[in-house]
């Protein structure tokens, strides 16, 4: 991970398959070689996750055995290379990639529209063929454009996909980052941005991937706003704060109390560990894989 902070350089490399990132050292053994516990039996009041980028020295596979340990109902950002694997697994693509530029190169410039829109055309019907449901986008960096260009600018290319997406049954989610640590310059960095360009698209098929951990550094404020604007949410992600690393007693984020929220909204969707491991051991970084979605299990 190139330390234990994520920037954006890092995050545009996840979606390019680098090698670097993730917890290391954990070997194509790992899954075997772990705690043998039986699965874990969860609630079911929240549907379970974890971003793919987090193991990514893990194969599919044993992410997957991971995964079903636990109890994980999915697997986060996956493309269309990592689908065979979750479907021999029975579990499910939460949010699909592959699609976008870059987290940089994104709708907010129009320069981009016309190759996103050929992108995104196509990876659609990947997604709606393999028969998911979530596909995630991005606004792209600023580049001194106002927040209401940005918007204006977002919506108009937005709005030449969205037909494709509502004929598939696919939806478009756009991810809220933030600027201040990981992302300097994205966009889409505060959820009032991001509640406005969906309340302007008007669509059910277009939602925003809410990271608890980004908006945390952006506004605070996280369960009020779950709880006032979880009509435009349609995905979550997690982590701790500050460091990144697993939802602990460590860090200022009271997950259960979040996880309440979520839930209490009637939400029907992902929650996805979006963590990175404070240790590279494996035996270490799977028991906090577990403790971090026992801890969301409400």
């Amino acid at each position: 991970m190139g330390g234990r902070m994520i920037d954006a350089m890092t995050r545009r490399g996840m979606f390019k398959g680098s090698a670097a990132l993730g917890i290391s050292a954990m070997g194509a053994g790992f899954a075997m070689a772990a705690v043998a516990d039986e699965r874990v039996a969860l609630k079911g009041n929240i549907h379970h996750s974890v971003a793919r980028w987090t193991f990514q020295d893990l194969s599919m596979q044993d992410l997957c055995a991971l995964g079903q340990r636990i109890g994980l109902k999915a697997i986060d950002l996956c493309g269309p290379d990592d689908w065979p694997a979750l479907k021999a697994a029975g579990l499910d693509s939460s949010m699909c990639n592959g699609a976008e530029i870059s987290l940089e190169d994104g709708w907010a410039d129009p320069a981009n529209h016309a190759e996103l829109i050929r992108r995104y055309t196509r990876h659609i019907e990947l997604v709606a063929k393999a028969g998911y449901r979530n596909l995630i986008c991005f606004s792209g960096n600023r580049r001194g454009m106002s927040d209401d260009t940005g918007l204006a600018n977002c919506e108009t290319g937005l709005r030449q996909i969205l037909p494709v997406a509502e004929a598939a049954g696919v939806t478009l989610t756009m991810e809220l980052l933030n600027s201040r640590v990981n992302h300097p310059d994205y966009l889409c960095d505060r959820s009032g941005w991001g509640v406005a360009l969906a309340q302007r698209l008007g669509s059910p098929h277009f939602k925003l991937l809410f990271d608890i951990y980004h908006m945390q550094i952006m506004e605070g404020d996280v369960i009020r706003t779950i709880t006032d604007h979880h009509r435009h949410f349609g995905h979550y992600h997690t982590a701790g704060n500050p460091g990144r690393h697993e939802p602990d007693d460590t860090q200022e984020l009271n997950y259960p109390a979040i996880c309440r929220a979520i839930h209490a909204t009637g939400f029907q969707g992902y929650v996805a560990q979006e963590f990175i491991p404070s240790s590279d051991d494996p035996g270490r970084a799977e028991a906090a894989l577990r403790d971090a979605v026992l801890t969301c299990d409400i």
